[in-house]
């Protein structure tokens, strides 16, 4: 059984990963633009010209390289963490966090009820912890 120190400790870690995740979503969105107008002529020839494309575009590669390090964090994590806790906790706090980095970028998020939805989503989460601890 884990202790409540180290319950605590996975749900921060956890955090920060649904952070990462959702934090660079928007960001990676964004660095993207663009790909859509590469065409070539064969499908391995668009793979490779698409693969350059977003690998020596910056606005694209720093916040992937971001993202990516959250999926190392999670995958570190989870050889403590608590599963009935892992998946909901990046989950959803991913969705808000991105859902927040989105709006900060300009994007339109939604009505109120999605700001109802984001704070039901935390008391949700936050009860899931508590009821682990």
């Amino acid at each position: 059984m884990i202790g409540n120190a180290e319950q605590l400790e996975n749900a921060v870690w956890l955090l920060c990963v649904a952070a990462l995740w959702g934090g660079t979503n928007p960001f990676i969105r964004q660095g993207s633009k663009g790909i859509e107008n590469i065409k070539k002529d064969n499908a391995i020839k668009q793979f490779l010209y698409e693969l350059v494309f977003l690998f020596t575009n910056l606005k694209y590669l720093i916040p992937f390289v971001l993202n990516q390090c959250g999926s190392i964090l999670f995958y570190i994590t989870l050889s403590s963490a608590d599963l009935s806790l892992a998946v909901p906790i990046t989950n959803s706090l991913t969705f808000i966090f991105t859902s927040i980095s989105g709006k900060l970028l300009g994007e339109h998020i939604g009505s109120k009820e999605t700001y109802i939805g984001m704070v039901m989503v935390i008391i949700g989460v936050s009860l899931c912890v508590i009821s682990k601890l």
